[in-house]
């Protein structure tokens, strides 16, 4: 059985790696490749986009793919729009891995917004101490807002620099624990944290950090994905793979 994993995240590898010695299932990996040095993979990679979701359909059609995998970062709305679509076009069985999204305990400091720009002026006006904890191609809003002190975490080197005249930049990949990121807000006298609802373990630690210190976070909200079958873990995603498997070897294709 064929499988394209669309992936980018700790679940896509984490899903490639227990697939990968499983002789039932011949799986690729695929990446978009925005990052300049990606982690090492357990299985064949493909680096790209496809030209959208007709160029993912032909893709699909032309390798005679059995199942996609959308397990694309949550706030990948796009590609997993396109995925759904290619997937309907191409007819073939689709399954998304959606790591679920934090929720707030007691302690935490949410200031929760729709947008890049509902970010911005949830910060407010008056300067502040900001960790922007987002991908490089939301920082740019950040500009309209020059009076604030920006510290930038990215896996890859920001350029070209977001155009204010107070911002520092720190390259690094996760995971992150809440004794690294406390230590890091406090260094940097940190006060107010920009993030998005990621989920997962990798990254929690400076929300986990904001709440010890009493920091205020104004976090993304997600965006709405499309509606397909989907399931919260690796070990959910590989038992409905060995399900699709039994029903397929059962109808003899």
């Amino acid at each position: 059985m064929k499988v394209l994993i669309l992936g980018g995240t700790a679940e896509a590898r984490a899903l490639a790696a227990a697939l990968a010695d499983r002789r039932e299932f011949s799986v690729t990996l695929s990446l978009a490749g925005r990052t300049k040095d990606p982690a090492k993979q357990p299985v064949p990679v493909r680096r790209g986009g496809f030209g959208g979701a007709e160029g993912l359909a032909r893709h699909l059609r032309d390798e005679q793919i059995d199942i996609l995998i959308d397990a694309t970062h949550p706030y990948a709305a796009a590609i997993s729009a396109n995925a759904a679509e290619a997937a309907r076009i191409a007819e073939v069985k689709l399954l998304a891995l959606r790591r679920p999204a934090w929720t707030k305990r007691p302690g935490d400091r949410w200031i929760e917004v729709d947008t890049v720009a509902g970010a911005v002026r949830a910060i407010g006006s008056a300067p502040r101490r900001v960790f922007l904890a987002l991908g490089r191609k939301e920082l740019q809003p950040f500009a309209a807002s020059p009076q604030h002190f920006y510290l930038i975490r990215s896996v890859d080197p920001v350029n070209p620099p977001l155009a204010v005249p107070q911002a520092e930049y720190i390259v690094a990949r996760g995971p992150f624990s809440e004794g690294e990121d406390r230590a890091l807000l406090e260094k940097h006298r940190i006060e107010i944290v920009v993030a998005k609802n990621s989920g997962g373990a990798a990254t929690y630690g400076k929300i986990a950090a904001a709440r010890a210190l009493s920091i205020p976070v104004v976090m993304l909200k997600r965006p709405v994905l499309p509606e397909v079958p989907s399931v919260a873990t690796v070990e959910a995603a590989v038992g409905w793979l060995d399900h699709a498997l039994t029903l397929s070897v059962a109808r003899g294709v």
